[in-house]
């Protein structure tokens, strides 16, 4: 597929080929997006500084969704699950609630 002139940079075409899809790149970007976010949020108030992850690459841009994507396509950000094909490592799966102890309770008055 040959790659279109647009002012995009970098091409979209490029990002959607590492996420896998384009649901995949939205929710990709703008989660990083909100993290890029809160890291210059805590910069301004210096309130917990070294909590949010800083910006992977080097950016001229200014936006944070602009840096998402320059970090998506440096591999600096990479998405899994879903369409990307890539397994979710097991210590970030969500971990099952064990719903035995719950309704296990009885009464030994009866």
């Amino acid at each position: 597929m040959a790659e279109l002139d647009t002012m995009i940079n970098p091409p979209i075409e490029g990002l959607l080929a590492k996420a896998g899809s384009k649901f995949s790149l939205v929710t990709l970007a703008a989660k990083r997006a909100r993290q890029v976010n809160s890291y210059y949020v805590a910069l301004k108030s210096d309130d917990g500084v070294g909590r949010a992850i800083p910006p992977q690459v080097t950016s001229t841009a200014h936006k944070p969704l602009s840096i998402a994507f320059e970090e998506i396509d440096q591999d600096m950000v990479i998405g899994v699950g879903g369409a990307t094909g890539r397994p979710i490592p097991q210590e970030i799966e969500p971990v099952e609630a064990d719903d035995s102890s719950e309704g296990s309770e009885t009464s030994e008055d009866s």
